[in-house]
Order: structure tokens, then sequence, then C-alpha cells
């Protein structure tokens, strides 16, 4: 490295971490928080980073929420609790993860529900044994267990 090229300040290197980060994939303030306390960037030069990604629109938590809540519901057939969950641990505000679950009722949940069990498991649940097993798939992706038992019920009744 060049001893005559001065240091580049702390807050242009924060900035230019933050960029090259929500560059790369889409991320919370939570998350590029962390990831600049990671890179050792001071607290203050952190603050400005985060606040002029902001206010350029890169850094959006609630628009993250619904994206994210979008993409698990239609791609991996995750339930609410289950996105809840994850956007909580990612650091995303309640009322962010309030409004991106909002855009789906009961009805659109218990549907996905159901098409997770068509593609899942068999037409017809035969006995108790796999009825539990289709119950306990949909708990572990997300669904309320009473949404679960209904999805299963719905499951046998389309197989009719």
């Amino acid at each position: 490295m060049d001893e005559s090229i001065p240091p580049q300040p702390e807050r242009e290197r924060a900035i230019d971490l933050a960029y090259k980060a929500v560059g790369s994939r889409e991320r919370t303030e939570a998350e590029l928080r962390t990831f600049l306390e990671c890179k050792r960037v001071e607290p203050n030069a952190i603050e400005e980073a985060v606040a002029e990604l902001e206010s350029g629109g890169f850094l959006d938590d609630a628009r993250y929420a619904r994206r994210f809540a979008d993409d698990k519901r239609s791609l991996e057939r995750w339930g609410a609790e289950r996105i809840a969950r994850e956007l909580h641990r990612r650091g995303v505000a309640p009322e962010h993860v309030e409004h991106a679950l909002a855009a789906w009722g009961r009805d659109e949940e218990l549907e996905a529900a159901v098409e997770l069990l068509g593609r899942r498991m068999p037409l017809v649940l035969r006995d108790d044994r796999e009825r539990d097993r289709a119950w306990r798939l949909l708990v572990r992706r997300g669904y309320e267990p009473e949404l679960a038992y209904e999805a299963v019920r719905a499951h046998g009744r389309r197989a009719a």
C-alpha cells in the first residue's frame, strides 16, 4: 500500500461498505448495522451510513418485510407464524411484520396450506399416522395448529 495516499475517512468507508452490503442482497437495518459492526466501523459512521441508505431508498424495512413475506409464502409455502418469527429474528419492527402479514387473510393461508399438502402428501391420508404427519409438516412450516388441522381435513375432502 502506498504511504502517500491518505487513509479513507471513516464515514466514507462506512457508506462504501454499506452500499456494497445492500448491493449483494437486500438487508434489514439491523442486519446492515451488524454487518458494519463486524467490519469494525465506528458507531457514528454507522449511523450516517444507515441514514444515507434510508434516504436514498436502499434500506427500507417495510419493503423488505413485504418482499420477504411474499417470497416465503409463494416459493416455500411458509405460514404466517414462521414468517413473523424469521422477520423478528432479522430485526424488523413489529409494525412492519404485521403489515406484511396482513396482505393474506385466513382463507388464503388455508388455501396455501392445502396446496402444500397436495404437493407433499399422498392424495388420500389413510390413517391417523399420515394425518398427524401432514399436520406436523404444516406446523413446522409456520401454520397455526388450528389452521393446520383445518387444512388436513380440507385435503381429505378434496381427495374424496
